[in-house]
């Protein structure tokens, strides 16, 4: 079996494993339903690589509209990698970013952290939980309490109210070579961005259910997708910047 069989077989196995974290998926369903049906914002935070599943909730085709995505320039990747990777590990940025933000009572946060263990990641957490605003972590837990990993402090599972495990490895790569200390395949950004819009899906039927018409994206390649997306922009570009 090759590599590309190999990495397929093993995302087609995290993705059978999900079924089995229904429980936590479904309660992150309901309480950003919750959030939505008190006209609350959800905000999505991700460093380095998880920056992606920040956007990938928002702004989309068939995404909640009430998404606001923290993005951070110096914090992704297309000015300075390195220099990313440096400032992720700098807690004092915390306050810096969410005195940006206008949070409300009826907001939920969603925190996007592979390894879970960085010091920008846990004082996030932190602060936002302080300030009575739940926390939803996507992480994988298996790497924030492995002895291999690189911080042995508080990680981002322990601090979050749900927890919604990534289930990938050590160190994200799936794929090995006999005879070679390389691992290459990540399961972390698939994986993620399955479980967002698994729940967003669910999100929507939840509201539904309740008699509340969800606020909802159209693709803008569609006929009928800008107008529909003009009155929602409408409605949302004040409190969301990135409108």
């Amino acid at each position: 079996m090759n590599a590309l069989t190999r990495y397929l077989e093993n995302i087609e196995g995290l993705l059978k494993k999900l079924h089995s974290n229904t429980g936590s998926l479904e309660s992150a369903a309901k309480l950003i339903a919750r959030a939505i049906s008190h006209n609350g914002l959800i905000h999505v935070f991700g460093t380095g690589h998880s920056h992606m599943l920040a956007e990938e909730m928002f702004y989309r085709a068939g995404g909640l509209a009430a998404v606001n995505p923290i993005l951070e320039e110096d914090l992704m990747l297309h000015i300075s990698a390195s220099r990313s990777t440096e400032l992720e590990r700098r807690a004092d940025l915390a306050a810096l970013i969410l005195n940006k933000q206008t949070l409300g009572t009826h907001d939920i946060f969603i925190i996007i952290s592979n390894s879970g263990g960085n010091s920008l990641i846990e004082e996030m957490a932190r602060t936002v939980r302080d300030k009575n605003i739940p926390v939803i972590a996507i992480t994988s837990v298996a790497h924030a309490t492995s002895a291999q990993a690189r911080t042995n402090g508080t990680k981002l599972h322990e601090l979050a109210d749900i927890v919604l495990d990534n289930l990938g490895e050590v160190g994200d790569a799936s794929v090995r070579f006999t005879g070679s200390d390389i691992a290459t395949g990540p399961t972390s950004t698939v994986i993620g961005a399955t479980i967002l819009n698994a729940i967003t899906s669910r999100v929507v039927e939840i509201l539904l259910e309740q008699g509340i018409e969800p606020e909802v994206f159209s693709s803008s390649n569609t006929q009928l997708g800008d107008s529909k997306n003009r009155e929602l922009l409408a409605r949302l570009e004040d409190r969301v910047k990135n409108l």
